[in-house]
């Protein structure tokens, strides 16, 4: 059973006049599996009661399917639930894409397959020696004078906490495009590292000074608490200064901002202006977002639904919002592609959409694009080209 709150929502959606607060709500609902099984079972009957038992010819039910999601789209742009139907892949949560692609009501006839790049994660040593890091087996991390400070398990390294033993050296773990990884470091912070990120940090914390890393993409923290040594994050101009918490950062470089959505404790945001410039520190409640412009460097905070910004760690990729061309950019980054958007009227609108990075490939997101919205596109020697 489910709420009638939960169901009148439900409902909503499939009537075309849910809100975004009624799509957040359902999103953070259908974080249960159990309520995705509960959601699925209400578009298969929507789904039957609308299409299916109108018509048992499927190659007619597919074509009336596509000419629905059309007209619905086209009748609903104040709205625009989830426009991955429009310009994203069409999200299991959601519309149970799972079911369609199972009675192949998204067939295509193209063969083409983009085959991403096969790019490795590395681990820089404090004598500047790159390892490659594979992602099955185990490793030993050793310093400069040989000491093991730490090894590889699983997903992540973990390494040891040695505080004051040996003599710390700096790492940098790089994390490619199209890969997650993880990292334990001495003081018992976790590290989860997103694609195209990368992590510089002291193989052991030493005593009574703070402890300190510089991130450069994306990386989610839960940071161990010290009452005498405070944790910073340094974002280029900008330092996170932590109080024992959990907190998402991003800042890649073809960003105009750094965000950063604080979960649980408190984080403050201080910029680090040239002299002469006004310096700036701003506190974080849980559920709040702090966003700096790198451009004039000012920082402004606000409420946000937590789970957006986190979501990636489950293999999600979600937007509110968001221009198609960094939604194109997160592909990429995601998926280890390369794709050329063409469509340049294309490119500044922006759209809400939902992706499942683990179940969806890259070409079937944009088949999606090509057969719902007629959007079009070719695979030239493993690039995407859209016109």
């Amino acid at each position: 059973m489910i709420s009638k709150d939960i169901e009148n929502r439900i409902v909503k959606y499939f009537t075309q006049s849910a809100d975004v607060e009624d799509l957040d709500v359902l999103n953070n609902w259908l974080g249960e599996e159990k309520n995705q099984m509960i959601f699925k079972l209400y578009v298969k009957i929507h789904f039957a009661i609308n299409l299916a038992m109108n018509d048992p010819n499927l190659d007619k039910v597919r074509g009336e399917l596509i000419k629905e999601i059309r007209n619905e789209n086209k009748a609903k742009k104040k709205i625009r639930f989830l426009s991955f139907i429009k310009y994203a892949a069409i999200a299991i949560v959601f519309l149970s894409i799972g079911f369609l692609v199972k009675n192949n009501l998204f067939n295509t006839t193209t063969n083409e397959i983009v085959v991403p790049r096969e790019d490795f994660i590395t681990l820089e040593l404090g004598n500047g020696e790159k390892q490659v890091i594979t992602e099955d087996g185990t490793s030993q991390i050793i310093d400069n004078a040989g000491n093991v400070v730490g090894g590889k398990k699983g997903s992540q390294l973990i390494y040891k906490g040695t505080t004051g033993r040996y003599k710390s050296e700096f790492n940098t773990l790089s994390i490619p495009n199209g890969k997650r990884f993880g990292i334990v470091l001495s003081d018992g912070t976790k590290v989860h590292m997103n694609a195209g990120s990368s992590i510089t940090y002291p193989t052991i914390f030493q005593e009574d000074i703070p402890r300190k890393v510089t991130l450069k993409g994306e990386a989610y923290f839960e940071v161990s608490p010290d009452k005498i040594r405070q944790f910073i994050v340094n974002i280029q101009d900008l330092d996170v200064k932590v109080y024992g918490t959990k907190f998402n950062i991003s800042n890649y470089s073809e960003d105009d901002e750094a965000e950063v959505v604080l979960v649980e404790g408190s984080v403050s945001l201080s910029n680090l202006m040239e002299e002469g410039g006004i310096d700036q520190e701003v506190f974080l409640q849980p559920g709040y977002m702090g966003v700096f412009h790198k451009e004039d460097k000012n920082i402004v905070n606000q409420k946000v639904n937590t789970s957006l910004y986190t979501s990636w760690m489950e293999g999600n990729l979600v937007f509110r919002n968001v221009s198609f061309e960094n939604i194109i950019q997160k592909l990429e980054r995601n998926y280890n592609v390369v794709i050329i958007n063409n469509n340049n009227q294309l490119a500044n609108e922006k759209f809400n959409a939902t992706i499942e990075t683990k179940h969806e490939t890259i070409e079937q997101v944009f088949k999606y694009f090509n057969k719902v919205y007629q959007i079009e596109f070719e695979i030239v020697e493993n690039k995407i080209i859209i016109n």
